[in-house]
């Protein structure tokens, strides 16, 4: 039993050290990417179509709330009851717009990044495999790196096509 503990206690460090660990920072490596400013480019486009559209329906509410504004004295009251009516449901119109298009851009702009996050960690995984490291960790959610800690980010960025 005595040899088993020595044995282990002469293998074990060993193995540790054997093991091979990198870091690389995911989020600057993404922002790296020139996919990432394509989409940049499409969401901009996406959410000015969105602003635009946001735009006219607010200007025509707010043509149709003035117009009520300046009429309301000499207006019967059944028009205007009905006035109001189609202010407030146009302006829950523009309410529902307005988070039916947030949902739409954030959706969008998820499906737009899925293949550029899979292609990352392909890629991160693809050094890891070729260079022979056990774990590569994110250098943003570790609290500390060594001096002497092997940065993967160079060829990561390689296999990426950054330069």
């Amino acid at each position: 039993m005595k040899k088993i503990l020595v044995i282990l206690a002469l293998v074990l460090p060993m193995m540790v050290s054997a093991q091979k660990y990198g870091h690389v920072n995911t989020t600057e490596l993404f922002q790296q990417m020139p996919e990432v400013a394509k989409v940049k480019t499409q969401m901009d486009t996406i959410q000015s179509q969105y602003e635009n559209q946001l735009t006219m329906m607010q200007e025509e509410l707010q043509k149709k709330y003035q117009d009520y504004q300046a009429n309301e004295a000499t207006l019967p009251d059944g028009i205007k009851q009905m006035r109001q009516q189609e202010l407030q449901e146009m302006q829950a119109r523009i309410q529902t717009f307005y988070q039916t298009a947030e949902q739409d851009i954030q959706k969008k702009q998820q499906e737009l990044l899925a293949p550029v996050h899979e292609k990352l960690t392909k890629a991160i995984k693809a050094v890891g495999a070729r260079e022979g490291y056990t774990y590569i960790f994110d250098s943003a959610a570790l609290v500390y790196i060594a001096d002497n800690a092997v940065d993967a980010s160079p060829a990561v960025r390689k296999e990426l096509g950054i330069k």
